[in-house]
């Protein structure tokens, strides 16, 4: 060791010891300690500060927690817990007897039946062998009978007219009671089918029920062979015309009273919802109505049937 390094020696020593009498080796430990503190504090919130600053979306898909396996799980425990909850049986359906005035059928009346259609021997619809899908179980006879339309169908100014032509004049229906077999007349009074107004109180149900002639037209329904609409076309049909509107005519048909019929299905469902019989005109009649401008009755045994 040569002078200059023993000379800093003894001055580093000399200096220790008078910083050691001062006690500025007690504040330098305390200042050390405070400033490893403030640090982890400015990491801790560096950090906090980071995750807030994720970009945040304001879809609800992304406020939503992560589903995990467990979540499945519970899931899966609280619909089976609900499900026990729940009563294994719905009330039975047993409807009670309504009062005789409540009770209307159009199949009740007298069957005027045309050569070649005949009905089937367990389900009641008619046949029709050429169009084994097309199941009406009314014939165009219990529906003229029975009241619809307000008794002014066959008329060919009955009910609110039709669109007006090119002229601005609106023109008569081509419709006439003539054209089909008498028997289906025989024993009505003309203003139940032929009447120059529309009369709810004719209807069986009387009630009104459907629209207008110029709704038809409006609605592009209505094909120029059969300007009254789909019953002047289901009249003809079953005295045996056949046409290419066949196929257009029987699939409104089926969408409203055929197997899964909307309106069909809509009354069997609030006669069963009503613990009612399936001939209480009570429910729903206008969709009773309206069934039966389309040549269809709700019977007992397809209520029974919905109702298992």
């Amino acid at each position: 060791m040569n002078d200059y390094e023993r000379a800093r020696e003894t001055n580093v020593a000399r200096n220790a010891a008078r910083m050691r009498e001062l006690g500025v080796d007690a504040l330098a430990d305390d200042v050390n300690q405070k400033r490893k503190a403030s640090t982890s504090a400015k990491k801790r919130k560096a950090s906090t500060e980071a995750e807030a600053a994720q970009p945040r979306r304001a879809s609800s898909r992304a406020r939503k927690p992560v589903a995990t396996y467990s979540d499945d799980v519970n899931l899966a425990r609280a619909l089976d817990d609900a499900a026990d909850a729940r009563p294994t049986t719905r009330t039975p359906y047993a409807p009670s007897v309504p009062p005789a005035t409540c009770r209307k059928s159009a199949l009740a009346l007298a069957e005027k039946p045309f050569k070649g259609v005949k009905r089937h021997p367990t389900r009641g619809h008619l046949i029709f062998a050429d169009r084994p899908d097309f199941t009406p179980n009314l014939t165009p006879g219990q529906v003229i009978a029975a009241g619809t339309w307000g008794g002014c169908y066959f008329h060919p100014r009955g009910g609110k007219a039709g669109l007006p032509g090119p002229d601005g004049k609106r023109r008569d229906v081509a419709i006439s009671p003539n054209e089909f077999p008498k028997e289906w007349f025989e024993g009505i009074e003309k203003s139940r089918y032929a009447n120059r107004r529309y009369v709810a109180e004719t209807n069986m149900y009387g009630v009104k029920a459907g629209q207008d002639q110029e709704y038809w037209e409006s609605k592009g329904w209505i094909d120029a062979r059969d300007p009254r609409g789909w019953f002047q076309w289901y009249c003809r049909f079953y005295v045996g015309r056949r046409c290419d509107d066949d196929d257009r005519q029987i699939s409104r048909w089926k969408g409203v009273c055929g197997a899964k019929g909307r309106w069909k299905t809509n009354l069997i469902n609030k006669i069963i919802a009503a613990n009612a019989s399936f001939d209480d005109a009570r429910v729903s009649p206008v969709v009773r109505q309206t069934l039966l401008h389309w040549a269809c009755e709700v019977t007992e045994s397809e209520v029974l049937k919905a109702a298992k």
